[in-house]
């Protein structure tokens, strides 16, 4: 028996080894699919020629709409490469400078006369986030958000630092770069898209749609609940706007990103200050470094989208990812996929965890709270995992990495079970919680 298991082990090794890097990339997404880890697509491109591109699960799982390769998903903040580009091209026609004052389009905004065009593109103007910062944003997020009544919010933020003293990334900063777009060409944000890239580059499956549309092969976002996966309500469009509204396909966005590095787009003095890097951040870019190899790009999350999108100078390589099905690291996701593509040793990654009893998962089932957490967290058990559900949340399972330790992978959360405690790691925030 063991001398059969030990040749069946050879034969699939074998099996895979002969695969080509594609066939591999596809069986590490299909691998993930198939345990309800991940739905999305995917597009590698060379030398802007698509050579592997696919889809994996529903653009609407209520209805059974499978994903295509045609199929629009949410790109969140890679919308800042494009408002970015939008600014440099701009800046060619003379028609904008990088010093240009922020006080010659919105006087009111709290340091205007001291914020510039670079300032922006680069965070570093001390304008708080009207996403992440803004303690009201719940009231927001789900109606429409007229340019003039955001405007007005923004005006009454409070300065977090002294413009070009640090950064921090606020989604604010390239809202207002798309009103600055309006104002210089007296055109929509939507209009600037459209005459300015979309069509320079012939790209077929880019938008900034109002609303998903399925009929219209646009996909919606999904979170798994331990079961099944389970639509995620949809955000108004005008909130997100020129920071993280568009939508778009994997292969379109390595069309994208190859005509920016290749002369499409902006001039090369342009390109080389959006790839000039401040704090590790650029205009409208960031640096991926691997193995070696440096990307240019940017990443973006949107209700439940997740999205990548990378360029090799050297190589020519371009690769998106774009997730609509969100249950695990996005950054694990494409380490696999670029590991795979340069044929790096690479094993697929254990989804089952750290086998603990039911008796001791039981144990750490109940209520949680803290003074210092505005949520209570529920634990819950079922068919030998554990769901965590925060107050007004959806419930996520947790893999155990241990009999006391936990995660989320998805979100970078990490939870430690002791005696009637329960401590919370997230983003460098540690909260230690009392179970009532």
């Amino acid at each position: 028996m063991k001398k059969l298991l030990y040749l069946l082990l050879f034969i699939t090794s074998f099996a895979f080894s002969q695969q080509t890097k594609f066939q591999k990339i596809d069986s590490l997404l299909t691998f993930l699919n198939t345990n309800n880890k991940f739905m999305g697509s995917i597009a590698l491109s060379e030398n802007n020629k698509i050579v592997f591109a696919k889809t994996y699960g529903f653009a609407d799982v209520e209805s059974d709409k499978k994903l295509d390769v045609n199929t629009k998903l949410k790109i969140g903040s890679i919308t800042k490469t494009f408002t970015s580009t939008i600014i440099m091209q701009l800046i060619d026609e003379k028609k904008l400078t990088l010093d240009t004052k922020l006080s010659k389009f919105y006087p009111n905004i709290k340091n205007a006369d001291k914020i510039t065009i670079h300032h922006l593109l680069h965070h570093r103007t001390g304008i708080p986030d009207f996403l992440n910062d803004d303690p009201t944003i719940a009231d927001f997020i789900y109606i429409e958000n007229k340019k003039e009544d955001l405007l007005k919010r923004i005006e009454g933020y409070t300065s977090a630092f002294e413009p070009n003293s640090q950064h921090k990334y606020s989604n604010s900063n390239y809202n207002l770069l798309g009103y600055i777009i309006e104002d210089i060409t007296g055109k929509s944000y939507v209009d600037n898209l459209n005459s300015r890239i979309i069509k320079k580059l012939g790209l077929k499956n880019t938008a900034l749609a109002e609303k998903i549309d399925v009929s219209k092969n646009e996909g919606y976002s999904f979170s798994f609940d331990g079961k099944v996966w389970e639509k995620i309500p949809e955000w108004n469009n005008t909130l997100a706007f020129a920071a993280g509204a568009i939508s778009s396909t994997p292969s379109d966005l390595t069309t994208f990103l190859y005509g920016l590095f290749n002369d499409k787009l902006v001039s090369k003095e342009a390109l080389k200050q959006m790839k000039t890097m401040e704090d590790y951040y650029g205009k409208g870019l960031v640096i991926a470094p691997f193995d070696g190899k440096k990307y240019y790009g940017h990443t973006g999350g949107i209700e439940s989208f997740r999205a990548v999108a990378m360029y090799n100078v050297e190589d020519k390589f371009g690769i998106s990812l774009l997730v609509n099905g969100d249950n695990f690291n996005r950054n694990d996701i494409m380490i696999g996929v670029l590991s795979l593509y340069y044929g790096k040793e690479y094993s697929f990654p254990d989804l089952n965890g750290f086998a603990v009893s039911k008796e001791k998962l039981q144990s750490y089932t109940g209520t949680y709270a803290t003074p210092t957490f505005p949520m209570k967290i529920t634990i819950t058990e079922e068919n030998g995992k554990l769901l965590a559900q925060a107050t007004g949340q959806s419930s996520f399972p947790l893999v155990a990495k241990s009999e006391t330790e936990f995660v989320f992978d998805t979100a970078g959360i990490k939870l430690i079970f002791s005696d009637k405690k329960m401590t919370l790691k997230q983003a460098g925030m540690e909260y230690v919680f009392d179970k009532e």
